[in-house]
């Protein structure tokens, strides 16, 4: 891997591990304007597996339900927290598969019928992610009295003490 994407691949790692901790942590039911949280942890996954890439080049997950995206949008299906973790997984690894394979000149570089660079779209998913953890880190404060844990490539092993920063 390049040394620019290999950067970019450690802090992108470290944001799902972050995103997998709001979701260990997090009240699933607390309202966000009248919205259960669960909805923006689906609308954040769902975007990062459309925006990373290429938004205008994307073809939607089987079973995707028209809408779901959109937290304020009615739906039927109610993703549990196994099947949002499931869905992490699996695009943290199409993620990190992707930046094992882009190089540091194709970062300039705009994808087929995409107006932005790749890091352009890489660094409005960093945004992206980071609002939405702090986002649910602020409910479950608010609920718990509690911290989550946030880490960074350099301290993953706050983990070791669990999930909470007590």
């Amino acid at each position: 891997m390049e040394p620019v994407c290999e950067m970019i691949a450690r802090q992108t790692d470290a944001n799902f591990v972050n995103l997998m901790i709001a979701l260990k942590t997090y009240d699933r039911n607390a309202p966000v304007k009248g919205t259960p949280a669960w909805r923006f942890v689906y609308h954040t996954l769902h975007s990062a597996d459309k925006w990373f890439f290429n938004p205008f080049v994307y073809t939607e997950r089987p079973g995707f339900e028209t809408g779901s995206d959109n937290p304020f949008k009615p739906i039927f299906h109610e993703w549990s927290d196994e099947e949002l973790l499931a869905l992490l997984e699996s695009v943290r690894q199409k993620t990190m598969d992707y930046l094992a394979n882009l190089t540091d000149s194709a970062l300039n570089e705009c994808p087929p019928e995409c107006p932005f660079t790749r890091l352009e779209l890489i660094l409005m998913q960093f945004r992206h992610l980071s609002v939405h953890i702090g986002m649910l880190h602020g409910l479950t404060v608010e609920k718990t009295g509690r911290f989550p844990q946030y880490v960074s490539p350099h301290s993953l092993d706050r983990l070791k003490n669990g999930w909470w920063d007590d």
